[in-house]
């Protein structure tokens, strides 16, 4: 399950980010994901529940944005849509295409908490 290891590369990157920000929580992380990376939703939202527990980002909810695939003609220069197992051209039927979408994985935002400053002991004098 090779959801883990991104589950844990995106922590990777969130966790000392938040933390660098004065975070108190992560409330909210949002993820562009390829349909082409073959992620499973159910195996990230469970490799994200097991991994944030106990961090920064226990209790945070994990948005997905999908991107669908998208490839260029390499023979006649179409760009189309398509879905995952159906690649030829749809201009001219070549299967001499490139992905130019749909193989994203990318941290789009993250949402936190950050301290209030007057429950800092921050102290406002007359």
């Amino acid at each position: 399950m090779h959801e883990m290891s991104i589950v844990a590369g995106v922590l990777d990157s969130v966790i000392p980010v938040a933390r660098e920000s004065g975070a108190t929580q992560v409330t909210r992380i949002v993820l562009r994901i390829g349909d082409l990376t073959d992620i499973v939703d159910e195996a990230l939202t469970f490799a994200f529940d097991a991994l944030t527990e106990g961090t920064l980002c226990e209790g945070a909810q994990l948005e997905v944005q999908p991107v669908h695939p998208r490839s260029m003609c390499l023979e006649c220069g179409n760009e189309f849509d398509h879905d995952r197992f159906h690649r030829a051209c749809t201009a001219c039927g070549s299967y001499e295409t490139k992905p130019i979408c749909g193989r994203e994985l990318d941290i789009v935002s993250i949402e936190v908490d950050l301290p209030d400053e007057e429950s800092e002991g921050t102290e406002h004098g007359d």
